[in-house]
């Protein structure tokens, strides 16, 4: 009886180590919200500039389609992506970079190593224009339709693919 006694923590471990694989390998949650997003009128957000100046709004941005990317400098599938946003910028696109929980010395190197996609940067250094969209993790991109209407929905790294099935149909609208 010692002997089960002894194993006992370790079988609960076991069970908690498999449950939480489970859970999280399952995936299901994470990409239906952002099709849940698709349809609303993207939040009202304010946000401190990087450069300084007026603060960052999505209502400054009204009246014309672009994206919003939620990045970080130490988001590593945010630097993958971080070409095809420069793609998009060079195409005429009009990209408005949020900083998620980043420092803003961090996000203004991140821009000067790779380059600056974004017409305007605004920082959320605690995650609450984050919160307002329901992101849950960077990066994660929005397009967004002249009338504030959120028009598309990807969580995860922009790939050819993306861009090609995704971002673009949902500009042409």
């Amino acid at each position: 009886m010692n002997r089960v006694a002894a194993f006992a923590p370790l079988l609960v471990l076991a069970v908690v180590v498999i449950a939480s694989a489970v859970m999280l390998l399952r995936g299901g949650e994470r990409e239906n919200f952002a099709v849940g997003m698709v349809g609303r009128p993207v939040p009202a957000l304010v946000m401190e500039p990087l450069a300084g100046g007026a603060p960052v709004s999505t209502e400054a941005m009204r009246g014309r389609p672009y994206l919003i990317n939620v990045f970080a400098s130490w988001c590593t599938p945010c630097r993958a992506e971080h070409a095809q946003l420069m793609t998009l910028r060079r195409s005429g696109v009009v990209i408005m970079g949020i900083a998620y929980k980043d420092a803003p010395e961090d996000t203004g190197a991140f821009l000067q190593e790779l380059g600056n996609p974004y017409e305007l940067v605004g920082m959320d250094p605690e995650g609450r224009a984050g919160l307002e969209l329901g992101v849950t993790g960077a990066p994660e991109t929005f397009v967004i339709g002249p009338d504030g209407e959120i028009r598309a929905a990807h969580r995860g790294a922009i790939t050819p693919e993306i861009m090609n099935d995704v971002i673009a149909p949902a500009l042409q609208n």
